[in-house]
């Protein structure tokens, strides 16, 4: 896909990897509508995009069932949209007992139930060749201890993707599905951070993961994982899953540590 004017409605455009896509976006030519819970950070970002002009921010509390009928009403009289990614979402660093009932909400709501809702509500706005990216997680594939919660609404947002994809497949719509390892971005507690430095997990900048996202765009691929050893271990655990619960088992105690002492204050968003 060639993005050059093409309108896209990017969520989570305050955040780390939001802001990458913004500029990767913009610098491409296309046409923004950046929403997100942070309107100053975003309003900032407009003035550093270029052609500023082009692009436009819609500040929104908690993608409430109001908020998101009103990015409907904001396509109805404006150009078709011709792209969505829903990129926004939060997670929560913490064993499952620690978690609160607020803690477990937001990370199925944020992380599947908005995603699944905007592309409902949108699906009749698109342009005849549009395109639903979602944004998931390498942890939509491996479930890990300490993101149970996480992981489950990853997963679910793949599963959602997969059937989507083959739902729209006799129409010109198509699903892109991303999910990134670890990427440094402030949604990342120092808990989560410190114990992937001991643990030798890798990272990658949000810079670097935008570009991905990007290129399996412009591809139009179904399904990109990003890092390795990660996209590997995903094939073992589809594979042989009692070998990733016996190295990850060995992790335990180090996860744990780290889990139960997270220093979030509660699930972070973007």
């Amino acid at each position: 896909m060639k993005l050059t004017d093409k309108r896209v409605l990017l969520t989570g455009a305050s955040g780390g990897i939001g802001q990458a896509l913004a500029f990767e976006l913009a610098s491409l030519g296309a046409r923004l509508i950046l929403v997100g819970r942070n309107g100053p950070a975003m309003n900032e970002l407009v003035k550093r995009l270029p052609a500023p002009e082009n692009h436009q921010v819609m500040t929104v509390k908690n993608y409430s069932h109001d908020e998101i009928s009103q990015l409907r009403e904001l396509l109805q009289y404006e150009p078709r949209l011709d792209v969505l990614i829903n990129n926004a979402g939060t997670q929560c660093f913490r064993w499952l007992e620690k978690q609160s009932f607020g803690d477990i909400h937001a990370q199925l709501y944020a992380n599947t139930e908005v995603p699944i809702l905007l592309t409902r509500v949108l699906l009749d706005r698109f342009n005849a060749e549009g395109m639903v990216v979602n944004v998931g997680s390498i942890m939509g594939d491996i479930g890990y201890p300490g993101y149970s919660l996480y992981c489950a609404s990853k997963f679910a947002l793949r599963g959602f993707s997969e059937a989507l994809s083959r739902e729209l497949a006799d129409t010109g719509i198509r699903v892109v599905y991303v999910a990134p390892r670890a990427t440094d971005t402030p949604l990342n507690s120092e808990a989560m951070v410190e114990m992937n430095r001991l643990l030798g997990n890798k990272s990658d900048s949000p810079q670097w993961v935008a570009s991905q996202i990007i290129a399996a765009m412009h591809k139009r691929r179904s399904r990109t994982r990003l890092g390795f050893p990660e996209r590997f271990f995903v094939k073992i655990n589809a594979l042989i899953p009692a070998l990733v619960d016996n190295a990850l088992i060995r992790k335990l105690a180090i996860i744990e540590q780290f889990a139960r002492a997270s220093l979030t204050p509660g699930a972070k968003k973007s």
